[in-house]
């Protein structure tokens, strides 16, 4: 399974920027799939498949939203009301029953 992840770059604070990961594989075989950011050593948001559950970290509630197409195998991090603390590398995720795959990483820069 790859993971091809799109979207970074750089953005003014309060600016909104989204993510995308594509996965080459059906997302229906997935058990979650989600985001990570590498500075902060922190799960973003993920998204279980069995229960459509989600789920974020507190530094992020509220401002993240975790969606995915499954028409598209792709799923999205939408960020908005961007601080200069949410700067880092974003890994976006997906596992199925045999293993955890990790996208390339895609650099998000909060700045003005």
């Amino acid at each position: 399974v790859q993971l091809v992840e799109s979207g970074g770059g750089l953005v003014q604070p309060g600016g909104s920027l989204r993510l995308s990961c594509a996965v080459s594989e059906s997302i229906d075989k997935s058990v979650s799939m989600g985001w990570y950011r590498q500075e902060q050593r922190e799960f973003v948001a993920s998204i279980t498949t069995s229960t459509n559950h989600t789920a974020y970290a507190g530094s992020v509630e509220g401002r993240f939203t975790i969606a995915r197409d499954r028409n598209k195998n792709t799923q999205y991090l939408q960020m908005n009301s961007l601080k200069p603390e949410d700067t880092a590398i974003y890994s976006c995720f997906y596992t199925n029953m045999d293993k955890i795959y990790w996208g390339q990483g895609t650099q998000v820069t909060v700045s003005s």
